[in-house]
């Protein structure tokens, strides 16, 4: 696992408690960063996780609130910056294939599964919560010349993915990455990283052959960890100083 030098800097993860979100807050702790845990309110392990990186000696705050919904997502970044002093890193993570999927994959043939429910629900956490999250936190970020990394898909760059509102949230969040990127512009850099499978939770309920076959389509052999995801995070947050508006595919060379 790589780090880098964040002594001094601070960062907000959306969707922290699990996962890629996880493996980023503990990474960019670990590199020195003081580190904000976004989690949904009812989040019941989102204190356990941060304890235990406290005891780790690592400065992990928490900071609840849904980001799909339109105010508490602004509120929680405004009391996540107020509470760290400053931001340097927005790490907008947060991500959801919809409530009514129970971790199941939905075919795209099944038009009349998603519904218009499951697609605001999709969309309001997906797309609209890092557009108002990054908005939020635009201040702060031009002030410490920050940058914005957007957890992205390879379902938003062909038909993979859980479901098609989930891969269409993607498509439309890498290319919210490049207007943002341009919005922000000069003082704050806005990239995006697109994993490919993960196994996680998520996918713990999708058909072993689909898993399967994922893997045997990658040329390095194995499914994305959290970990992979992260280190590309942080490439981002930490270097690549000339590099904006871009979406990095992680993912063992699938696609």
């Amino acid at each position: 696992m790589i780090t880098a030098d964040l002594a001094g800097k601070t960062a907000l993860v959306m969707g922290g408690a699990s996962g890629v979100g996880l493996a980023t807050v503990a990474l960019l702790a670990r590199s020195g960063a003081q580190v904000a845990m976004n989690h949904r309110p009812g989040n019941t392990k989102a204190a356990g996780e941060i304890a235990r990186l406290r005891a780790e000696g690592l400065a992990v705050i928490g900071a609840p609130g849904d980001v799909g919904k339109v105010e508490e997502g602004a509120a929680m970044v405004a009391r996540a910056v107020d509470g760290l002093g400053r931001l340097d890193i927005l790490v907008n993570n947060a991500a959801t294939p919809g409530a009514a999927s129970k971790g199941k994959r939905i075919h795209y043939r099944d038009l009349d599964v998603i519904d218009e429910g499951w697609w605001q629900e999709v969309l309001a956490t997906n797309l609209l919560g890092p557009f108002r999250c990054t908005r939020a936190a635009a201040t702060a970020l031009k002030a410490a010349g920050g940058s914005v990394v957007n957890v992205a898909s390879v379902a938003g760059l062909a038909p993979l993915g859980s479901n098609m509102a989930y891969g269409a949230s993607k498509a439309a969040l890498i290319r919210l990455t490049a207007y943002l990127s341009r919005s922000l512009a000069p003082e704050v850099r806005v990239n995006a990283v697109a994993p490919g499978f993960i196994a996680t939770p998520w996918t713990e309920d999708w058909p072993a052959e689909v898993k399967e076959g994922a893997v045997k389509r990658t040329p390095l052999g194995r499914a994305c960890t959290a970990e992979d995801i992260a280190e590309a995070i942080l490439f981002f947050a930490a270097g690549a100083a000339m590099v904006t508006g871009q979406t990095l595919v992680v993912d063992g060379g699938l696609m």
